[in-house]
């Protein structure tokens, strides 16, 4: 146990580390941007109505101390720090002056609930097909499926949701190709509103779970296939073992494993298809905020939605980390 807990104590550093070079980053980027949100408010308010210049020179300088951005770049990047620890990213422009992460946070259940749904499918219909069809090698049926996952494997993510906006939006018009719900549908806790989100969310789920499936299928089968070969497989063969207790208890228990780090490895990948994926679908979740931010020069909400990326793909990393060891007693703290 103790082991244990300076392996989770150096995770924990790891994870400070990578969160606080990752928001760092993600600062500097968005103060690179030629499109300065100060002149964009004052664009907008001189295009509604017309101000003297000695009012457009004071709303620059209200507006510049707002943003803060009347002191040198790295006394900015230490305010940034300090913001950062309350959550605090500034007024957005999208809804000014609205909090950036008020923004963030509506868009955010949006994002994690298709992330989630779709990694896990996919991961464990991958994985559970590639297994079999690693163990029976000789279905016809397991191999038309290898077939099928070496030709989807390779298509991005963003191909499948423009093929399936085409069929499902022009050919054959039976799912919702944009949005998140229905428009007549009120925003509570119903019935009536979470089968709406949930019919609303089958073609961006699908488009993710349908390419994911061919990686993790061949990586499985592959990982499957050396398996089987191992001594203590043969042995159980020959010992009468159940065939099923063979495949999932033996076999893919094992091969899991390195599928898990897999797992991690991808995540920040997953979570890019899942952005592009929302913009295809117009989706309500951070890709189609983060889109919009950046199409309008808002700095505050881009550096909002990329810092509560950075945390949350991160963090999804550290408690897969956590459980590496707990999942696989061959694997030392140590």
């Amino acid at each position: 146990m103790k082991a244990y807990f300076f392996f989770a104590l150096k995770r924990l550093i790891q994870l400070i580390c990578v969160i606080f070079a990752g928001c760092s980053i993600a600062f500097f980027v968005s103060h690179l941007s030629p499109i300065s949100p100060v002149e964009s408010i004052i664009g907008r308010v001189s295009g509604q109505s017309s101000y003297s210049p000695e009012a457009i020179e004071n709303l620059r300088a209200a507006l510049t101390e707002m943003f803060g951005l009347d002191v040198p770049l790295h006394e900015q990047y230490f305010n940034f720090l300090r913001r950062l620890a309350v959550g605090d990213f500034g007024p957005s422009l999208l809804a000014f002056p609205r909090p950036a992460i008020e923004l963030v946070m509506l868009a955010l259940p949006w994002t994690f609930g298709l992330l989630t749904v779709s990694t896990l499918l996919t991961w464990l219909i991958g994985n559970v097909a590639g297994g079999l069809a690693g163990y029976y090698q000789n279905s016809r049926l397991l191999k038309a499926l290898g077939i099928l996952a070496i030709a989807i494997q390779p298509i991005p993510y963003y191909i499948v949701a423009f093929m399936m906006v085409i069929i499902f939006g022009f050919f054959w018009p039976v799912l919702p190709i944009s949005g998140g719900f229905a428009m007549n549908v009120r925003q509570a806790w119903t019935p009536e509103f979470v089968l709406s989100v949930l019919h609303y969310a089958i073609l961006p789920a699908a488009s993710l779970t349908i390419v994911g499936i061919g990686t993790w299928f061949l990586g499985m089968r592959a990982l499957v296939s050396n398996i089987v070969t191992e001594d203590y497989v043969t042995f159980a063969e020959l010992g009468g073992v159940k065939r099923n207790r063979i495949v999932f208890s033996y076999v893919m228990r094992n091969a899991m494993v390195p599928q898990l780090t897999s797992l991690a490895m991808t995540l920040g990948a997953i979570f890019s298809g899942t952005i592009i994926t929302e913009q295809v679908f117009s989706y309500p979740g951070l890709g189609s905020l983060l889109v919009t931010a950046v199409n309008r020069g808002d700095s505050a909400t881009t550096l909002a939605v990329s810092c509560i990326a950075v945390i949350a793909v991160a963090s999804a990393i550290f408690i897969i980390d956590l459980l590496h060891p707990l999942v696989d007693p061959r694997v030392r703290a140590e």
